[in-house]
């Protein structure tokens, strides 16, 4: 037996117990005669304690043991006479009788510390090591936490847990796939899915109403810092089903969810806004309402004053960052550099001091009167101590930028508290947009989304005014999920795949078999996928998934511990009938 109880375990009702520990050694200490040793496990720390007056050979073999090295230890519990309040164990400590070194540790490239001295690509590198400090640990189990609660929820709610295939068939939407080669199948490949989309829907048609799975997914796309080449869903559907009905159950699930992991009481109710109204008043179809600062469009008040910038605009947008005022000329400035970044895009930006006095400073003073701010003042609610900054251009990317420098003032004002949690259905999105570069509709959430009933007649007059039956959960800023009801009709998802670009043969080619399933009594359907690795970045108040996930990838999709994706030798590419061919770069 290589322990009797965990380092996390001990408290003073252990006192005179003989037992035996093992783990990694967080530190040791030397103080006159004694020796400390603080011995880490996953579970907690425990402090050993050995004296050389007692035992001079034991304490000259401790004071050989380094950082991470793997012992166990044999002693009595004691009461500690300067406790340490800190840690659960503080209480007590182990009067050291036998040490073992099960195996002995080179120096960690890094301190395996909450503050530790490594930076990220250096601990990504020694992930193993980096997934010994409590930081990551105690991510983990929230994860871990969540995942459990998930599938408690959703057995109360009668859903069962049906696997889906890895190896499927790619299709043409969404991301690009990630391909693999079939060697029993010479030049043919599986692709690894993007979602379990075709086949959840496949079990409505078996007649399992309410499927679940906690699953991974794969999309080959640029990455960014929330993003992942492989992720984690929680996936959904439900038969018999409206949105009313979607929505209903799985705002009880993140509430539950809440409740059980981080004691957060979350609306009884969640608000809901549609796409349009969050485009307005955020540019964001993921909006952050911890705060206000919605956008106030300045069109008819601002233009054909003689500035060109504005008089030349689709729009002109303005946010009223409050009791700002006091903001001096170097830190309007760096907020103008801010938004003229390169991420950004900005060309500039405006801004309108409204003094306590009731007079108003503007970085166009020489286009506007007093009159004219004032009038921008009161369509956006400016008070004396406010202040508005104001963006323009096209109709799209101001409000993209506007958006962004919005987020940015809620960060430096201190008002995205990652402790308060402000959820929000966004509804009725677009069911196509159009894409220039080809020169047809693309799905906005996938070809099996649904329209709504009553727009269903405008598919054949003016398919770009058609609303989806489809919805997101946003929550601090972030997508949590998102779904919608489903088309469950062979006619309609005909109809669906021509309108974007898809031939008779392309379509069954492609998805005959989903289409042959509707003939044999589609009920009608719909879900919610949430990204697991969000949803848990959410929780625990982060805005990285990476920290979240055992084995993340780097920004360019390597595992750089591993050293993935490598390179397959001349055997293996003959055996799979697979030529490379890469040129050489100039």
């Amino acid at each position: 037996m290589y322990r009797s109880h965990t380092c996390g375990e001990l408290r003073i009702d252990n006192v005179g117990q003989e037992v035996t520990l093992s783990g990694w050694v967080q530190r040791s200490r030397e103080l006159g005669g004694l020796t400390f040793i603080d011995v880490r496990d996953r579970y907690g720390i425990t402090q050993i304690t050995l004296n050389s007056d007692d035992n001079a050979d034991l304490a000259a073999q401790a004071r050989k043991i380094g950082r991470e090295f793997v012992v166990q230890i044999k002693g009595t519990v004691k009461e500690r006479s300067s406790k340490n309040k800190n840690i659960p164990t503080g209480e007590i400590e182990i009067i050291a009788s036998a040490i073992n070194i099960l195996n002995a540790s080179k120096t960690p490239p890094f301190t395996i510390e909450d503050d530790t001295d490594g930076g990220e690509e250096l601990r990504a590198k020694y992930r193993y090591l980096d997934l010994r400090r409590n930081v990551v640990k105690e991510k983990l189990a929230l994860r871990n936490k969540v995942a459990l609660e998930t599938r408690k929820f959703l057995d109360t709610e009668e859903f069962i847990d049906v696997e889906t295939p890895y190896l499927i068939k790619s299709t043409p939407e969404g991301a690009r796939d990630f391909v693999v080669p079939s060697r029993m199948n010479e030049g043919e490949f599986y692709a690894l899915p993007q979602s379990p989309q075709t086949f959840k829907q496949l079990l409505m048609v078996s007649g399992y109403d309410r499927y679940y799975q906690i699953v991974k997914c794969f999309r080959d796309e640029d990455l960014r810092a929330d993003r992942q080449p492989e992720f984690t869903q929680i996936d959904c559907e439900m038969s018999f089903v409206d949105q009313e009905d979607v929505l209903n159950t799985f705002e009880k699930m993140v509430q539950h969810l809440f409740k059980t992991c981080r004691n957060v009481e979350l609306d009884k109710a969640f608000p809901r806004m549609t796409y349009a109204e969050a485009m307005e008043k955020y540019g964001s179809d993921k909006p952050d309402i911890r705060f206000g600062m919605e956008f106030v469009n300045l069109n008819d008040v601002a233009q054909n004053k003689g500035f060109k910038v504005f008089d030349d605009a689709e729009v002109v947008l303005a946010i009223n960052a409050e009791q700002c005022s006091v903001y001096t000329r170097k830190q309007l400035d760096a907020l103008t550099k801010w938004v003229q970044r390169p991420q950004i895009g900005a060309k500039g930006m405006v801004y309108v001091k409204c003094n306590e006095d009731g007079s108003f400073k503007s970085s166009v003073d020489k286009f506007y009167s007093q009159e004219d701010l004032k009038a921008w003042a009161d369509k956006a609610n400016a008070k004396p101590g406010d202040l508005l900054l104001v963006l323009s251009g096209d109709l799209h990317t101001t409000r993209n930028q506007m958006n962004e420098l919005r987020l940015h003032m809620g960060d430096e004002l201190g008002l995205r508290n990652p402790n308060v949690f402000k959820p929000l259905w966004v509804v009725d999105f677009p069911l196509l947009e159009w894409d220039e570069e080809s020169g047809r509709y693309h799905a906005m959430h996938h070809p099996f989304t649904s329209p709504k009933q009553e727009d269903i007649a405008l598919i054949e007059t003016d398919p770009g005014k058609v609303r989806a039956n489809a919805y997101d959960l946003a929550m601090n800023g972030v997508e949590l999920g998102g779904g919608s009801i489903r088309i469950h009709d062979r006619d309609l998802q005909a109809k669906m795949f021509d309108l974007l670009g898809f031939s008779k043969e392309e379509a069954e080619e492609q998805f005959g078999f989903l289409m042959s399933a509707f003939e044999y009594g589609a009920p009608p359907h719909g879900g919610l996928a949430f990204g697991l690795d969000r949803l848990v970045a959410t929780m625990g108040g982060s805005s990285s998934i990476r920290d979240y996930i055992a084995f993340p990838k780097n920004n360019n999709g390597r595992d750089v511990m591993i050293d993935a994706p490598a390179a397959l030798n001349e055997e293996q590419l003959t055996e799979l009938n697979l030529a490379l061919n890469i040129q050489a770069a100039e």
